[in-house]
């Protein structure tokens, strides 16, 4: 199974090409998934009783953000975003950096003295 998981990547993120009209189109995402396993353990207890275990699960999940597509062209494949995308995978970049100016220009204020 773990042999497989980068073909897999790789066909989600890029699927098969199609043409439309006089285009050939190549489909590009941004894929996320991950597995996970458990397992269990027990202890004996002293006096001949019988020892007690316990277990847990595993599973999986993931997630695609369709990102835009490659269209063939005369001067050769041209990506063409989805803007949408886009717009929703810049939220967390653009959140960070207003956090980040907003910490830096709170902590340049404190080491500024008073002007008394």
């Amino acid at each position: 199974m773990t042999r497989s998981v980068p073909s897999w990547g790789t066909k989600i993120a890029f699927g098969e090409s199609v043409t439309v009209g006089d285009h050939d189109v190549v489909p590009a995402a941004l894929v996320v998934f991950g597995f996970g396993g458990g397992g269990g353990s027990s202890s004996a207890h002293q006096g001949g009783a019988a020892p007690e275990g316990e277990g847990s699960g595993g599973g999986g999940g993931g997630w695609v953000l369709p990102l835009g597509a490659y269209v063939a062209g005369p001067d050769g494949p041209r990506f063409q975003p989805n803007p949408v995308a886009l717009i929703v995978a810049s939220v967390p970049l653009v959140t960070v950096a207003g956090w980040a100016l907003a910490r830096i220009l709170t902590a340049a204020g404190a080491r500024r003295p008073s002007a008394s």
